[in-house]
């Protein structure tokens, strides 16, 4: 069998450099981008996600506290259980959400 396209592959290879990660304190003190015409909401700008993976049962939960008028919505949820985490181990909730 032979190998036809080796040097399509070597070529490719040479041409990819791979990227260096940013240390995470240099990542943190980034400033925000703004793209205007962007789809980015106002209230995300400068601001970094926060996720997780949890059971149908705890996301069914959370969305009936919106429902029900608890809270207006589930990034709003979270932030509060972040702060109350924040505050149990004595340390302060960083900026507004």
């Amino acid at each position: 069998m032979s190998n036809r396209f080796a040097s399509l592959k070597e070529e490719a290879t040479a041409r990819v450099t791979p990227a260096k990660a940013k240390p995470v304190q240099e990542m943190a003190k980034a400033e925000p981008i703004s793209v205007p015409g962007s789809s980015l909401a106002k209230a995300r700008i400068g601001k970094k996600p926060i996720g997780g993976y949890f059971s149908p049962d705890m996301w069914r939960a959370l969305h009936q506290l919106v429902l029900d008028g608890e809270a207006p919505s589930i990034q709003a949820l979270v932030g509060e259980g972040l702060d109350l985490l924040l505050r149990s181990k004595g340390k302060h909730p960083f900026g507004e959400r």
